[in-house]
């Protein structure tokens, strides 16, 4: 992984930004360790792939998928689903971890957004949808009402299909969750990302530990219907007891479904990655996660907080097969 400089940009929106959301940093010249062989997918492409990508591109949306550098983009395609990104591609925020171009847009946004992405789910005859966003807190309301907006008019168009809303964390305003939970979706996910020990050495500043976990028992207090999920990513230096204590809190919290993946350095001057957990290790938080109560844990190493979420109630690991570190 070569070095790459800092990067200032104009998007297709005219907003300027950094590039993957980080400049040169004390991290680039940390070398990242070679892959496992169960981290080595390979890619594969049919026709849904080529639609999904025709419904991303002619109807001017976004995808975390594609922002967010997502290793497990060809599989979702193929299958014909996708995770659609709200409010553009320029996240006001700066995680070490995360690849989304960072700057300010001050105030943008696309009024035809919500029907455009309602209109391709509808194209798409996707059963069940998840919408994310970048973090926008150059709006009052974090775009909490743009992102209701989205999920009414999916909900009008689409009546039968699910919606999962993984959202920014609004800077905690009661105002905008309320907004959000009660528009009609089916699940709130707001992820805490780490552990508590690494959460400002991993998260942008305006992030923060006890926020996440504040806004994930305040939607659920608001609507308590809706089902609350959240997602931990290893390799960033985590201790085991820290996992386990991160996922006491969420189920303190009233938390329903945990995530649990693979950190993937996206740059060189992202986060270093600091090991490479093990599909048996993967396992092993699955059943430690059950056995505290969430009502589903979705662990492996590939996976990422909307990978499968169709399936997360399932109950069967989002039907990931066992998989062995040999």
């Amino acid at each position: 992984m070569e070095i790459i400089p800092t990067s200032k940009i104009i998007n297709r929106d005219g907003i300027k930004a950094i590039k993957n959301g980080q400049k040169l940093n004390k991290f680039s010249n940390i070398p990242t360790p070679k892959k496992p062989n169960w981290l080595k997918v390979k890619a594969e492409f049919n026709p849904n792939f080529h639609k999904v990508k025709e419904q991303v591109q002619s109807k001017q949306l976004y995808t975390v998928c594609e922002e967010a550098h997502c290793p497990n983009i060809s599989e979702c395609w193929s299958a014909g689903t996708a995770t659609f990104m709200l409010m553009g591609s320029v996240c006001t925020r700066s995680c070490k971890f995360c690849s989304v171009d960072t700057g300010n847009p001050n105030g943008w946004l696309d009024k035809n957004e919500p029907f455009n992405t309602a209109k391709a789910v509808e194209i798409m005859k996707l059963k069940y949808v998840v919408l994310t966003s970048v973090n926008r807190d150059d709006l009052p309301d974090g775009g909490a009402q743009h992102f209701a907006d989205t999920v009414k008019l999916i909900k009008k168009l689409n009546p039968n299909t699910a919606v999962e809303a993984l959202t920014p964390d609004f800077k905690g305003l009661s105002s905008s969750i309320d907004t959000l939970v009660n528009c009609g979706l089916e699940v709130f996910a707001q992820n805490i990302e780490t552990v508590e020990r690494l959460t400002h050495q991993v998260r942008d500043i305006r992030a923060g530990y006890q926020q996440t976990l504040d806004v994930l028992l305040e939607s659920k207090r608001i609507n308590p219907k809706v089902l609350t999920k959240s997602s931990i990513i290893l390799g960033l230096g985590e201790e085991d007891s820290e996992i386990e204590q991160t996922m006491d809190d969420l189920v303190k919290n009233k938390v329903d479904i945990l995530t649990i993946g693979q950190y993937l350095r996206p740059t060189i001057n992202h986060h270093p990655i600091e090991r490479w957990v093990s599909p048996e290790e993967f396992e092993k938080y699955r059943l430690i996660g059950l056995r505290k109560g969430f009502l589903e844990v979705v662990s492996g190493p590939m996976v990422r907080s909307s990978y499968r979420a169709e399936r997360a109630l399932e109950k069967n690991n989002a039907g990931l097969k066992a998989q062995s570190k040999n």
